[in-house]
């Protein structure tokens, strides 16, 4: 196997925890408070402006819009206990690729890796570029031509900051977590100071809901909802560099979903007294539109400032996980040679960063513009965090007596309805948007071939 030199003069890596990769390189320099704010920096981006106008045009009424948020809340953190315990128990990088690896199969978890890796992370990376450079050259009275190069250098820009340093990466990823619920935080109190909007609209939150709701509806629903909470689980892929990761990782998703389903709550509220439901359903930008009316022109001008900040920092934290997918396939020989080196004196996956920036720049200059054909990231995810739960049933009951620093609470029952929740979104997605799922099944079929040549050069070496 391939071994990454130790840099000459570098100081020697902490022991290995328990369960951590032989092989791998990565410092542990991060703390629980960079942990935290990559998973705020991960969920809080543009979802939260641009999903509430769809959702309540599936569900037309106040309390079932708030019921599908605290919903999409609660199976976000059916599958963050069930990630706690994993990723106490594989301190590594890589996340689900790591757990369906070790629960089942390397096949499973390497079509896990291959699907987060070249589809919903360098695909969400070229999407989030995309859409800040559309939105900024709009903004800006740019031409249309100026999309793609921009997208293209926001994409190098934040890659380089990744590259050059964990540090650097880490810090923009505070920065921007402060900022946003800062930010945030301050427009849902002041919202409502303004006396400009109306509490009636947040009426009725139940009668009449039966009436609305459809199993369907409420499935569609859930979809931009669980794509707006998407990030959740950040802090998973970079668990071998987080200091003490059997009790910070655990903390880590607890605290930053906690954050995160505060701030959409709030801001649901503040949305609802500022637009009736008729006019949020709407309306593209909910957080420009309910600006607007409390705040005047200005308001919106300065959201609309905000969301492209917002868009630029959870551009970086995907930037700096995805990178660590593709970092922990190669140290299992499961990847492009070389990716699995670690910079001698940045201590960066360097090599991995440079490939997921590659892939993404492709994407853009292929789709030239909005990458629209990614729609099935939320289908793909739904799909990823359910076999994680399932790896976690089963590591349960195959490997009772494995050291577990952090065990999730309710089992096999609160796994068990996650399980039975997600498949219901999944069907519910399937029927109601199957070109999105179909693209999702086709992408991990797409690995079956290259996982069986890997694992024949891998024998042949």
């Amino acid at each position: 196997m391939r071994e990454t030199p130790a840099p000459v003069g570098a100081q020697p890596r902490d022991p290995p925890e328990p369960g951590a990769h032989p092989r791998d390189r990565l410092d542990r320099t991060l703390s629980l408070q960079d942990a935290v704010f990559l998973v705020v920096a991960s969920v809080v981006g543009s979802g939260i402006f641009l999903t509430p106008g769809a959702i309540a045009d599936r569900l037309p009424h106040p309390g079932l819009i708030f019921a599908v948020w605290i919903a999409g809340a609660l199976l976000s953190l059916a599958g963050a206990l069930a990630n706690a315990e994993l990723g106490a128990m594989f301190p590594r990088a890589g996340g689900d690729y790591v757990y369906l690896r070790e629960a089942f199969h390397p096949a499973a978890g390497f079509l896990a890796g291959w699907l987060s890796f070249f589809a919903i992370f360098a695909g969400t990376v070229a999407t989030l570029a995309a859409g800040f450079a559309e939105s900024f050259a709009a903004w800006a009275g740019l031409p249309a031509s100026a999309v793609v190069p921009l997208a293209i250098a926001t994409v190098a820009g934040s890659s380089w900051l990744n590259y050059a340093s964990v540090r650097s990466g880490v810090l923009a990823n505070n920065l921007t977590g402060w900022v946003k619920i800062g930010a945030l935080f301050a427009f849902a109190v002041a919202g409502p100071l303004t006396c400009a909007g109306d509490v009636g609209n947040l009426r009725p939150l139940v009668a009449g809901a039966t009436q609305v709701a459809t199993p369907t509806a409420f499935a569609l629903a859930l979809s931009p909802v669980l794509f707006s909470y998407l990030g959740w689980n950040a802090s998973v892929y970079v668990a071998s560099e987080i200091r003490d990761p059997r009790r910070n990782v655990p903390r880590s998703l607890f605290l930053g979903l906690a954050i995160c389903a505060a701030l959409y709550l709030l801001l649901n509220a503040v949305y609802l007294y500022a637009l009736p439901v008729e006019v949020l359903r709407h309306t593209a930008n909910a957080g420009e539109g309910a600006a607007r009316v409390l705040f005047g022109d200005v308001g919106g001008r300065l959201l609309a400032v905000f969301v492209l900040l917002s868009i630029l920092g959870t551009l970086n934290a995907t930037i700096l996980v995805g990178p660590r997918i593709a970092y922990a396939m190669a140290l299992d020989d499961l990847f492009l040679p070389g990716v699995e080196r670690v910079h001698p004196t940045r201590r960066t996956p360097a090599t991995a960063v440079v490939v997921q920036a590659g892939v993404a720049i492709a994407l853009l200059l292929a789709l030239r513009g909005f990458p629209g054909a990614l729609d099935f990231t939320t289908f793909a995810i739904v799909l990823a965090t359910t076999a994680d739960v399932l790896a976690l049933l089963w590591l349960r009951r195959r490997q009772p007596g494995r050291p577990r620093p952090y065990r999730a609470p309710g089992q096999p029952w609160i796994p068990a309805l996650y399980v039975v929740a997600n498949l219901a979104i999944a069907v519910g997605l399937a029927v109601g948007s199957p070109r999105a799922s179909a693209t999702g099944a086709i992408v991990i079929l797409a690995g079956l071939p290259v996982y069986v040549a890997l694992r024949r050069a891998r024998r042949a070496a």
